[in-house]
């Protein structure tokens, strides 16, 4: 399956969506925020398929994550996970090979599902 970067700064969902994307294979690393995930990434030493990632975090946002992760891989998938349906609509500024988005609350169905049709 599929190796994911997880960014959310909510420990509850972070640990949620990563135990439900690894109950369905994936190899899932977790952060607690978009700056910690970006250090991940340029590290360079683990190659990643998709990054799920909140939009409204401190240190670095979702958005800006995204934005940052694909000069790194042109090729990554993105999934934007928000709360406010307005945060995700400044993800259409931006393009992305695969981008996927979803509204909280959602359930870890939805979730999983959103995952497959990203990585697909």
């Amino acid at each position: 399956m599929a190796r994911i970067l997880l960014a959310d700064d909510d420990m509850a969902i972070r640990d949620l969506v990563r135990r439900a994307l690894e109950a369905d294979g994936h190899s899932v690393e977790a952060t607690e925020d978009g700056a910690e995930a970006l250090e991940r990434l340029a590290r360079g030493r683990d190659r990643f398929e998709l990054i799920v990632t909140d939009v409204q975090m401190p240190a670095l946002d979702g958005i800006s994550l995204a934005e940052q992760a694909l000069k790194l891989d042109p090729g990554l998938r993105i999934l934007l996970m928000s709360g406010y349906a307005d945060a995700l609509e400044r993800a259409s500024s931006f393009k992305a090979a695969k981008l996927g988005t979803i509204l909280k609350p959602f359930t870890l169905d939805q979730i999983r599902a959103l995952v497959r049709t990203t990585l697909s």
